[in-house]
């Protein structure tokens, strides 16, 4: 199918691509326990086709910045074609859309019948347009926020208007452009950034909501980054977005939490065993989401490392 895929999409054929976004039931991810959230843009089948294989917890099928306008029909049914494709994955698959007045609206509608595990709505503003926005969005898929206009920060605390609207991402660029804020001051000493970070934690923490810490646009300054994860960690972040595999790699060795990691694996041989005896060898549960043998298999190793 993937050469097929890629045909299409080479072709510009969007007809074509659209016959082979078919709806399929998934097996929703519901964990909440992601450290590394990897964007991809959902124009590039190559980054699409390996997502199993990929390392970061989280997913984020973009569809916003860096897809061109040209090209945001053609991601779109890309997206629900992968989508369809991974009716179970260990990933939490989130589509970030575009901002609401911009083709988002449309977007939820036409992803709901796709079910992502979740929603993320950039350049968002008022509580009000999160109510929206939960009106629109099928009842099981998570509803996710991008903070980074000055209006919602200033409402940060009120927009998580209900349980499924559980995660806010930091979008510090956008942020600080629209607050008038120049970038130079996203130093690791900087006392406006620090109090970002702190008050976008506290805040978040308080609504209990999952705060993920802000994307690092200099992916090759690995040095850099870090010493932004080892201090959002000692300030009480455990994700940050990323846009690289090594990133990934580094955000999930840094937010390792070693005895919740314990308790996970525990917890994960001990459903997998009880449902192996049932003859099922694959299924979601709603604390750490798709689990299979691979994923046993990975948690009896990590058990057998401790003893």
């Amino acid at each position: 199918m993937i050469d097929e895929i890629i045909k299409s999409y080479e072709a510009r054929d969007l007809e074509a691509l659209d016959r082979l976004a078919v709806p399929k039931y998934r097996e929703l991810n519901k964990t909440k326990k992601f450290r590394s959230a990897l964007m991809l843009s959902c124009n590039n089948i190559k980054h699409l086709s390996k997502i199993e294989s990929l390392e970061a917890d989280c997913i984020m099928l973009n569809l916003e910045d860096g897809v061109s306008k040209e090209e945001k029909p053609f991601a779109l049914a890309l997206c629900a074609i992968f989508l369809s494709r991974l009716q179970k994955c260990d990933k939490k698959l989130v589509v970030r859309v575009n901002a609401l007045d911009e083709g988002g609206y449309d977007e939820i509608t036409y992803l709901n019948q796709f079910m992502p595990d979740a929603i993320r709505i950039p350049k968002i503003k008022t509580a009000e347009e999160v109510r929206a926005v939960h009106a629109l969005v099928q009842d099981e898929i998570e509803i996710h926020l991008s903070i980074e206009t000055a209006e919602a920060w200033n409402n940060l605390a009120e927009l998580s208007v209900n349980k499924r609207v559980n995660t806010f991402y930091m979008g510090i660029l956008d942020l600080f452009a629209d607050m008038g804020l120049s970038q130079g001051l996203i130093q690791l000493e900087n006392p406006t950034m620090q109090y970002m970070l702190s008050h976008f934690l506290i805040t978040c923490k308080s609504i209990r909501v999952k705060p993920v810490s802000f994307v690092f646009q200099e992916f090759r300054d690995l040095d850099t980054f870090t010493k932004w994860i080892e201090l959002e960690k000692s300030m009480g972040y455990d994700a940050k977005g990323c846009i690289s595999p090594k990133q990934v790699e580094l955000a999930n060795e840094v937010f390792v939490d070693k005895e919740e990691e314990i308790k996970r694996a525990k917890v994960i041989v001990k459903l997998f065993e009880m449902h192996q005896e049932e003859g099922i060898s694959g299924f979601v549960d709603e604390e750490y989401g798709f689990i299979d043998e691979p994923i046993y298999k990975g948690a009896l190793k990590l058990l057998e490392g401790i003893e």
